[in-house]
């Protein structure tokens, strides 16, 4: 009778997630030290490993730009806005078809190209405000007060429209974005020969998401979006203006993500209507991995998502024999998901919001 009641208390589900965890820590661990010790496959020199280092925080910068998006609007309205990825996407769709083509084909892009690249992030930025503002109020503000499931649903709805809104507006195929001669190439920085392109991108992610830190913590709009994010009716007692705080932190979040747009479309040189979707979702991850709800922990789950995708699969990966790791870095990104979800749903340094706003 002792041993069976012993069986019974055990909590057999987080037994078994304890061996999972203690698996996932293994074979990582292994992998990587097959690789680095014993040279498992392709072998890279230190430069290599340095270039995989830049590249991995440059798209991570990226991603922490689009993650803030979702952090912000799931400060304040306690959704997750799948439609974000397409925020992102529109700003660069229409900058490439509007503004970009336009100015490369007068010869403007080489001969200004520091005002071509702030005219293109320019259109990105109203656009992707545009298209936030429109979704925020004929989409998600009717539904405030509607169960968790329903803009959830519309937001799966909206990422589906905007999508096709835009093929049909300018096509299904694949968009070249001209890129100025001035991006090219490599460029010595304090004796490291890095990619000017890769710099620039690092540079200016980490420049907007100092900026918006600021705004948001300094500013007299960023302590009413803090202050709605806290509780909206206390907000609303104080003579805050709810509808508009939130409208706001839509525009802020989405005017991340037309910046993130147009570095995107420098590093990749192209745009398309589906180009939302994976950025979308591997931001969203980069929102979960530093806790969603908080700014920092969104810039930092993007670099740390980022290194991640471009150090693992070379590293334990490979390490691990398994065949094509550098194909594998949207499944490094989405089991990276799974795995935090698991095991610390509030990300790095975020809150159980879930139990503070039920």
């Amino acid at each position: 009778m002792t041993s069976s009641r012993r069986l019974k208390d055990v909590d057999w589900i987080g037994l078994i997630l304890w061996v999972f965890r203690a698996v996932i820590i293994i074979l990582v661990i292994v992998g990587t030290v097959r690789k680095l010790f014993f040279g498992v496959g392709i072998q890279y020199s230190a430069r290599d490993w340095f270039d995989f280092a830049v590249s991995g925080l440059s798209q991570g910068g990226l991603y922490a730009l689009i993650a803030l998006g979702y952090t912000m609007v799931y400060g304040v309205l306690f959704m997750i806005n799948f439609a974000h990825g397409e925020f992102f996407m529109s700003g660069a769709m229409t900058s490439t078809m509007l503004v970009a083509s336009t100015l490369s084909r007068s010869g403007f892009m080489n001969e200004q190209p520091i005002i071509y690249l702030v005219i293109v992030t320019f259109v990105s930025v109203l656009t992707a405000m545009g298209v936030s503002l429109l979704t925020e109020r004929i989409a998600y503000r009717p539904l405030r007060r509607a169960p968790r499931l329903v803009p959830l649903i519309t937001a799966i709805g909206a990422s589906f429209f905007w999508q096709y809104f835009f093929r049909g507006l300018f096509g299904g195929d694949i968009k070249p974005f001209p890129v100025p001669a001035i991006l090219d190439g490599r460029i010595d920085l304090f004796g490291i020969d890095l990619l000017k392109v890769r710099v620039v991108v690092f540079a200016v992610s980490i420049i907007a998401l100092v900026l918006l830190y600021l705004f948001v913590m300094k500013t007299k709009t960023g302590k009413a979006i803090r202050a709605v994010a806290e509780d909206k009716d206390v907000a609303t007692l104080m003579g805050i203006d709810v509808d508009r705080t939130i409208a706001t932190t839509f525009a802020v979040g989405a005017a991340m993500a037309g910046i993130a747009a147009i570095l995107w479309v420098l590093v990749f040189k192209q745009a398309n209507f589906f180009m939302g979707f994976v950025p979308g979702i591997k931001a969203f991850t980069a929102a979960v991995l530093g806790g969603i709800g908080s700014i920092p922990g969104a810039a930092l789950g993007g670099l740390f998502l980022g290194l991640i995708e471009a150090v693992g699969p070379p590293l334990f990966l490979e390490g691990l024999g398994i065949p094509g790791a550098h194909q594998l870095k949207d499944v490094t990104a989405f089991t990276l998901l799974v795995l935090v979800l698991i095991f610390r749903p509030q990300g790095i340094i975020g809150e159980r919001l879930a139990e503070k706003k039920a």
